[in-house]
């Protein structure tokens, strides 16, 4: 194994990288707080970093649904660096990004916002984070219009905790030049949803064209500005639209992918907390179902493709399906009514779980795992983005392969 120092950090490695200022094993078995396994892999396919789960990660290149599961630790490591994995203060790092000694900086403390389009998920996610954002030190705001950027700074500046005026995040508006003068910037941006009543079987799938289009624009924003803060994708299709940042902020003028732009573990969607809300609201009302409440999760994209597993303890597949075909449609019935459907998903995709994240709470959100963007319970933590483990039951792996097969069909 080698040892070395970079700035006030420290970190070990198989190969040796005669380029790094060399330490020792006494001194980095002792440093206090994360220490960085460095490695090369492929940037096309694996991340810029991320917390290691367990020794096997630290060198098996796949970064694919093997991140969900787990693996037994290999012995082919010194103890004390298992006990370190075991204790959450391993990052791994992949020396083939050019930024990748970014992954070394620390978290922020309070995190700035900026809050691209001011639609009805932009406005709602906005008040939420107003409300509850106290890790969240200022909200930008921006949109095309003037006017409605001007009226949610009012709005927004007018909503107030009685003599308790501090404990809320500053508001202001932002122009589209200081965009990424932020810790996040979520993107809210959509080209049009078709309209209530219409025939549109997945609604999500139907604005991927029109979005990819507008996030294009603020990929190459963030490229050109060198942007080391996080993207949060929030509008439709999530998963899709995650990859196309990733691609086009780290692809040069000519195309060709050169790995300059944001850290793929550094674009995270924000699309599936909703669906987790919707299958433990459905779950509330039969009591067959009420062991998700307690064990279940969901995986995947916002939308068709969507896997929820009733538990993740005792895996029962008839219920998963049933609740996932509920959960699926929740927006359905809410359309059916007349209305459309932004209040829970801007409320707990958005806001709810926007928060958990800066706070370092576990939340569902879109990661890169290989050649595509799936949601799973994910954290970010000191450590890195980190991606919990299981002991997957075989009916549930194929589900998750299905899934897995179909996102990569899109982008």
């Amino acid at each position: 194994m080698n040892y070395y120092k970079v700035g006030d950090s420290f970190l070990f490695s198989r190969p040796l990288f005669d380029d790094l200022e060399a330490s020792d094993e006494c001194t980095v078995k002792n440093h206090e707080g994360t220490i960085y396994f460095l490695r090369r892999s492929d940037p096309l396919l694996s991340r810029r970093g991320f917390k290691a789960m367990s020794t096997s990660q630290l060198e098996n290149e796949a970064e694919d649904l093997e991140l969900l599961e787990y693996k037994e630790d290999s012995t082919d490591f010194p103890e004390w660096i298992r006990n370190r994995i075991f204790a959450g203060d391993v990052k791994v790092v992949n020396k083939n990004y050019p930024s990748w000694k970014d992954e070394l900086d620390p978290l922020p403390e309070k995190w700035r916002i900026n809050i691209a389009a001011l639609g009805d998920v932009g406005s709602t996610l906005a008040i939420g984070l107003r409300l509850l954002g106290k890790n969240i030190s200022a909200i930008g705001l921006y949109d095309r219009s003037p006017d409605k950027q001007k009226r949610w700074e009012y709005e927004l500046g007018q909503i107030r905790r009685p003599f308790d005026e501090d404990s809320m995040p500053k508001v202001a508006s932002v122009s589209e030049e200081d965009l990424f003068n932020c810790d996040m910037f979520v993107f809210c941006a959509s080209k049009g949803i078709p309209p209530v009543g219409s025939s549109v079987s997945d609604v999500r799938m139907a604005q991927f064209e029109g979005n990819r289009e507008i996030i294009h624009k603020y990929a190459k924003m963030a490229r050109s500005i060198g942007f080391k803060g996080y993207f949060a994708v929030v509008s439709d299709p999530v998963d899709p639209l995650c990859k196309a940042v990733f691609i086009d902020s780290n692809s040069d003028d000519n195309g060709k992918m050169d790995f300059n732009g944001i850290a793929p573990n550094k674009i995270i969607g924000f699309g599936l907390g909703v669906m987790n809300a919707r299958a433990a609201f459905y779950a509330e009302k039969e009591v067959s179902l009420g062991q998700y409440l307690r064990e279940g999760q969901v995986f995947g994209p916002h939308g068709s493709g969507l896997i929820v597993a009733d538990s993740m303890v005792d895996y029962n597949n008839e219920k998963s399906i049933y609740l996932t075909e509920k959960t699926v449609k929740a927006n359905l019935e809410i359309r059916a009514l007349g209305y459309k459907p932004y209040v829970a998903p801007s409320l707990s995709s958005g806001s709810l779980s926007i928060i958990a994240a800066i706070q370092g709470d576990y939340f569902y959100g879109s990661s890169l795992m290989g050649h595509v963007y799936m949601g799973s319970k994910i954290r970010i933590t000191d450590s890195g983005l980190e991606v919990p483990q299981y002991s997957l039951h075989p009916l549930l792996k194929e589900r998750l392969k299905q899934t897995y097969n179909g996102l990569r069909s899109i982008i």
